[in-house]
């Protein structure tokens, strides 16, 4: 995305049927009639609470979210292209259904359990293996609490307009759209991650896997580049040979032209968060970025740095040899607004005395527009 194309997508407000679709606030419950966007802060007017606390979105909303981060990153192999989306990914959430049959003394009859996120590339019996090693409250079984719950890290850990600044109310000018923009191209390079499931020692194989994603996708950029150059050519000709044949003149045309054995000989495992020992048979979180050879992790070790949250769907950054979600890692980067929760990628910004930063606009009473220095009402 360009920042021509950035300025112009961002004038688009939110579609009038965004607000209705999202729940009541799930701490006020009755006393909530539905979330009522602040038009700058990431509140509820309605009620004050935060619109994570509305669980807003649906499904498609959450993989649309994934694919464009994932998009033009290692992981885009986790996405598909929309048909008809213009370039458009979509991510490719795995869900998992379980089915138990139900003993009774009449026919016989089945239980299904339909998980909204489990680990890819995975047999079903190892992805349960996986989601008993976590607490129950995580479990993504749909309709439950760890489910919900499961949204909600997305919109925490993964805030849309800390990746687009099309959901940026903040920016003001080209120069912080580029910024962003740049920003985000350099993080899907240099940082950002899937963890990946598999039982210990199984990390060569991880990474053979990895190498050949990579070499694919090289060529196909290969391929790419190598069309385009032919057509860029051809087009160049058919213009020169036009031209010369105008002119009544002779021309001519320029022409264009690892193994996955070193943890074999292993025999015991240790989890990089805790160091605790990990066991042969229980599947283990390894991650790209930290390398396959020593890097793995209990399932419930995997985790932020800083917030200490289960990273969600097993998305990481790595930076300085440390786990961190999607938040916390570009608060290492640039400070953070305390009023809209937006990055601060302007020049000039307020911090106060117990540290936090604040977009000069936005310290202020949300609801009087009183600077926070004078008190109010509120």
């Amino acid at each position: 995305m360009n920042v021509s194309s950035a300025m112009e997508k961002m004038s688009v407000k939110e579609s009038p049927g965004a607000a209705g679709r999202a729940a009541k606030c799930l701490l006020c419950k009755g006393s909530c009639s539905g979330l009522q966007p602040h038009f700058w802060r990431k509140a509820c007017t309605a009620c004050g609470c935060s619109t994570v606390d509305h669980a807003p979105g649906s499904d498609l909303d959450d993989d649309q979210l994934m694919g464009r981060l994932l998009a033009d990153s290692p992981c885009a192999h986790l996405t598909a292209k929309v048909k008809g989306g213009g370039g458009l990914r979509m991510y490719k959430r795995n869900r998992m259904i379980v089915t138990n049959p139900v003993v009774s003394r009449k026919d016989p009859t089945f239980n299904t359990i339909t998980y909204d996120w489990a680990p890819a590339g995975l047999n079903q019996k190892l992805a349960m293996q996986y989601m008993e090693l976590l607490p129950a409250s995580q479990h993504t079984v749909s309709g439950t609490g760890g489910a919900l719950q499961r949204r909600r890290n997305l919109l925490i850990q993964l805030p849309a307009y800390d990746q687009d600044p099309m959901k940026c109310q903040s920016l003001t000018s080209e120069e912080e759209i580029s910024s962003m923009l740049l920003f985000v191209k350099q993080y899907k390079q240099e940082a950002l991650g899937v963890g990946e499931v598999a039982l210990p020692g199984e990390g060569g194989a991880l990474k053979e896997a990895a190498i050949q994603r990579a070499a694919k996708d090289a060529k196909e950029a290969k391929d790419a580049k190598e069309g385009k150059d032919a057509k860029d050519a051809k087009e160049a000709k058919d213009r020169s040979d036009k031209k010369d044949a105008g002119r009544q003149q002779e021309g001519g045309s320029a022409a264009c032209s690892t193994n996955g054995t070193d943890e074999s000989n292993k025999t015991e495992y240790r989890c990089t968060g805790c160091r605790g020992e990990v066991a042969m048979e229980t599947p283990a979180v390894y991650a790209e970025r930290a390398g396959y050879h020593d890097a793995l992790w209990h399932p419930t070790c995997f985790t932020c740095s800083e917030c200490g949250q289960g990273l969600v769907d097993l998305v990481y950054f790595w930076s300085q040899q440390k786990l961190l979600c999607g938040r916390h890692y570009c608060q290492t980067v640039w400070p953070r607004c305390s009023g809209c929760d937006e990055l601060i990628l302007c020049k000039s910004f307020l911090t106060t005395a117990d540290g936090r930063t604040w977009h000069l606009y936005h310290y202020c009473c949300w609801k009087c527009g009183q600077s926070l220095d004078t008190p109010c009402e509120h």
